[in-house]
């Protein structure tokens, strides 16, 4: 029999978990806010963030053609290393006029994997769902902003767990 094995997950100063009832209010959110531009034919899907936000506004908006870019940009999940496509755009995409791609990404964080995906599409419209100040001018359309210091925990990252009053009392009090 082996030894029940702990692990001990460190978090960062400020997170913002965001549960799958929230993540499609907001992704439907975004999808209001897109109708009312309109002119879409087509949605490029950011990989790996981007799948399920392109998903539902795709279907919100009746858009058929979905297709993927992949940029890793997170290895380790938390450490940040050089951007790497690792799946470029295909001729279905490219062959359209990029006014009528919309480019779809769960967060817009420092703005350098929107950087890259906009040098593909330079007309295209970019939406995500959560924009961090740095991203900011990278992005056309989000829903809501956090500070650039906060982690974002997705409903895919998250189970069901204990989470930790945001209040630290000092030691020795209760």
């Amino acid at each position: 029999m082996s030894p029940v094995m702990t692990q001990i997950q460190t978090y960062p100063d400020k997170v913002f978990p965001v549960s799958w009832d929230m993540f499609h209010r907001d992704v439907r959110a975004l999808a209001w806010r897109l109708a009312s531009i309109g002119g879409f034919s087509a949605i490029v899907a950011v990989t790996r963030g981007g799948l399920v936000p392109a998903g539902i506004v795709a279907r919100e908006l009746g858009i058929r053609v979905i297709e993927t870019v992949c940029v890793a940009s997170y290895h380790e999940e938390t450490e940040r290393d050089n951007l790497e496509v690792l799946k470029p755009l295909t001729e279905t995409i490219l062959s359209r006029p990029s006014e009528e791609v919309l480019i779809i990404d769960d967060l817009v964080d420092t703005g350098a994997t929107a950087r890259v995906v906009r040098e593909m599409l330079p007309n295209a419209h970019f939406a995500t769902v959560y924009a961090k100040p740095q991203g900011l001018p990278m992005v056309d359309t989000f829903v809501t902003e956090v500070s650039q210091d906060t982690w974002i925990y997705f409903p895919w990252d998250t189970g069901l767990s204990f989470q930790a009053p945001i209040h630290k009392p000092a030691r020795g009090r209760k």
